[in-house]
């Protein structure tokens, strides 16, 4: 019976902290450290690339040169390592490992993003491993089908995982002294002993150290950072107990303990077959012979035996781990929802599945393409990305400093800046444009999820590390002249009384807005709020129209003292509004019969340096087709002169060219003068601001000869008619345009930081 994945998360969800909390199934079994991330992590570095690629890479690179490819390999893997025990101390770990890491740092769709390459790595080292299974049963019976042993391995390997991952941990344990026998047969291979026969145990004769190691070779197979990229999938091995953290007891304590003792015993290993491979063969040797070891080991059989138990294991363990990782990735719906579901014994049925045809496609892919040589570069770039971002997340949370990093096991901040750097700048090295297609790619998919909103069970930072960006950004800025004309964006303050207010006014703010401006809206309200209730509905949907927004309500049975409150408040903070909006409509609570409250709301504007915005819309058509923007200006005589402020031009100016940019629509500068001989000169001087003021070509210039009213009655209908709005504006007279315009109106009055020419 299959199950949906909701109650075994969140039963595996309170259990990641400290396996405290009490089972949802009993039916579930979970793993302790030694069988849940030691022994699949050594196992898995202890793979194929130990066996098969090490004495090649020793007889590429020499003993110094893959010394130092193994250094450099584990500084990617121990600082990644470190990193990763740190943050586990931090959170719960759930499902999914690094997915499980990333997304509770940086939000499910940066987890999504490098999610998915994880998973297809670990899905492809599957075939890494049973290509190299393959490669170490051909030894062994050369004339075998290697398609056909390849076909079958994977499918044991399958088989066995898709009974039980439970019996799949007992068979590591098997495999893992297999391995520690075949190394111990590798010691004794140091020595020059004689062969003998015990029955079905023999060995044969071995010379010991008979070479005097190569310092430097001569990297014949391809440059260092070839070289580098076959030999990195195997240290990439802790991905195999990270990825089964859902199916830890105690993942905070067993994924420090478990990941740091398997890379120190391991890298111990490493280095210690490279000094004897450098000794017991000759580069030309170790480059040609990849199962150079089954012939200088005492017990050549037993590495036979290693290759194939590790290899095995290998693909066992990576085969447990993936479908985990898409199981987490289902349960999330960053992949469709059914790949999340398991059995009642929490075995990822549906992710297996799926992964075992991924590696089968693979695999056919390695048969056509040359094998693990072209595959070892792929993993080993999708790695590093998630690499580089497990180390990020320390990283951020460090930098970040806040109260809720406290982890139990601390490192230094340089441990994940290195890895950071490091996996950066080897990603660079071994292939520069399969890295920026990766990235590209991991990119793309995460712009993909952004646009899903995904809903995670859990918190992350991002809030924290924007704010702190602004807070950053904020205290430099105030070290800094001002420049407010460079540096303007329309940020408005919307009062509103009830919903109806702002839902009648949204259109026409949001193209005054859009991109880069925000609305700031101030719900006031008498008792109840429910005449404000959907205002925040209308906040959230700017922002999905991609205009800053936020909210704010008060309580206040004086609309406009609220509202001058609040801009008191307002004033003083960083990112202030900057523009003053009222809707002039006849169910306002500022009714046209009663100005006194507005002009006294607009006459302190003035001394706080904020534009206002009266807009009158126009009870039938509204808006109009948003096509035609007439903008109405007052004589500039007798100097006629553009500066780089003008007298209550600039901010009519923008906001008409906001308008036009989101409504696609055409400017009309407009202007009533008294005489042909001020008319030439008005022309003259609306063409320079055309021109100076770079407004779009298709903005026209329309001057009249006679009075401003008789001008506006015979002008083209706009769908919007702008006008200047005095320091001590005049009611009366706006209430007359209102009634004499059959279009909507806007009134406007610069607050002298705006410039329409800078």
């Amino acid at each position: 019976m299959v199950t949906t994945s909701k109650l075994a998360f969140l039963s595996r969800w309170r259990q990641g902290g400290d396996g405290s909390g009490e089972q949802e199934s009993p039916q579930v079994n979970l793993f302790g450290t030694f069988p849940g991330v030691f022994v699949p992590t050594v196992l898995t570095i202890l793979g194929a690339i130990m066996y098969l690629f090490l004495g090649w890479v020793v007889g590429n690179a020499g003993l110094g040169g893959a010394l130092l490819i193994i250094a450099a390999a584990h500084v990617i893997t121990i600082s990644t390592g470190l990193s990763v025990s740190s943050i586990a101390t931090n959170v719960r770990v759930g499902a999914g490992g690094a997915f499980a890491i990333i997304s509770q740092s940086l939000g499910l769709e940066v987890g999504g993003s490098v999610g998915v390459p994880l998973y297809l790595a670990q899905t492809i080292s599957i075939t890494l491993y049973v290509l190299a299974f393959t490669e170490g049963w051909r030894r062994i019976f050369p004339t075998h089908s290697e398609t056909l042993v390849s076909f079958l391995c994977l499918l044991f390997v399958f088989l066995i995982v898709y009974i039980s991952t439970q019996f799949a941990a007992r068979i590591q344990y098997v495999i893992l002294a297999i391995v520690f026998f075949s190394l111990f047969s590798l010691f004794l291979g140091s020595f020059e002993l004689e062969p003998i026969s015990l029955g079905m145990i023999s060995a044969q004769a071995t010379e010991g150290f008979v070479n005097e190691p190569v310092w430097w070779g001569n990297f014949e197979s391809g440059g260092f950072w070839t070289i580098f990229a076959v030999y990195f999938p195997a240290v990439t091995g802790i991905m195999a107990g990270i990825g089964l953290s859902g199916a830890l007891k105690d993942p905070r304590r067993s994924i420090p303990l478990g990941t740091m003792s398997a890379i120190g015993l391991t890298l111990t290993i490493y280095v210690a077959l490279a000094y004897w491979l450098s000794r017991v063969a000759t580069p030309e040797e170790l480059r040609s012979v990849s199962t150079i070891m089954v012939d200088k080991a005492y017990f050549g059989w037993s590495i036979l035996l290693g290759i194939l138990g590790a290899t095995f294991s290998s693909a066992l363990g990576s085969l447990v781990a993936a479908p985990r990782v898409m199981q987490a990735l289902g349960e999330h719906h960053v992949l469709p929802q059914f790949l999340g579901e398991e059995t009642e014994k929490g075995e990822p049925r549906n992710a297996l599945l799926v992964t075992i045809v991924i590696a089968f496609l693979a695999l056919v892919f390695a048969w056509v393409s040359g094998g693990i040589e072209a595959l070892a570069p792929i993993i080993t770039l999708f790695f590093l990305i998630a690499y580089t971002m497990l180390n990020m997340v320390v990283l951020i949370e460090q930098t970040l400093g806040l109260v809720s990093f406290r982890p139990t096991f601390a490192v230094p901040r340089v441990v994940p800046l290195v890895g950071v750097l490091s996996c950066l700048f080897v990603m660079l090295l071994i292939n520069v444009a399969f890295t920026v297609v990766s990235i590209v790619m991991t990119l793309l998919l995460y712009n993909y999820l952004l646009q899903r909103r995904l809903a995670a069970p859990f918190s992350d930072v991002r809030s924290g590390l924007f704010l702190s960006l602004a807070e950053w950004a904020a205290e430099r800025v105030m070290r800094l002249p001002a420049a407010p004309e460079r540096t303007w964006r329309p940020n408005i303050l919307a009062p509103v009384a009830s919903t109806s207010m702002l839902t009648g006014s949204y259109r026409f703010l949001r193209a005054v807005a859009k991109p880069n401006g925000g609305v700031y809206v101030l719900g006031v309200y008498d008792e109840s709020r429910e005449s404000v209730q959907g205002v925040e509905m209308l906040s959230r949907a700017f922002l999905s129209d991609g205009v800053s927004s936020r909210t704010t309500f008060l309580q206040s049975r004086d609309f406009v003292a609220a509202v001058q409150s609040s801009m008191e408040i307002l004033n003083s903070t960083f990112f202030r509004p900057n523009i003053l909006f009222v809707p002039l409509l006849d169910e306002n609570i500022l009714e046209k019969s009663n100005w006194t409250g507005l002009e006294t709301l607009l006459n302190q504007e003035i001394s706080r340096k904020m534009g206002v915005i009266l807009l009158a819309r126009h009870p039938v058509v509204e808006l109009g087709r948003e096509q035609i923007i007439n903008v109405w200006m007052r004589e500039q005589g007798p100097k006629w002169e553009l500066g780089l402020r003008l007298a209550n031009l600039d901010l009519s100016v923008l906001l008409a060219y906001q308008l036009r940019r989101n409504w696609n629509g055409r400017i009309k500068l407009c202007m009533a003068v008294p005489d042909s001989e001020t008319r030439a000169v008005a022309e003259a001087f609306l063409y320079d601001l055309i021109r100076l003021g770079r407004l779009p070509s298709n903005t026209t210039v329309i001057v009249y000869e006679g009075a401003f009213l008789d001008a506006l009655a015979a002008t083209e209908r706009g769908d919007v008619n702008m006008f200047g709005l005095q320091k001590q504006p005049d009611l009366g007279f706006v209430h007359r345009i209102i009634d004499s315009v059959d279009a909507s109106c806007i009134f406007v009055r610069d607050s002298g930081n705006e410039s329409a020419l800078a």
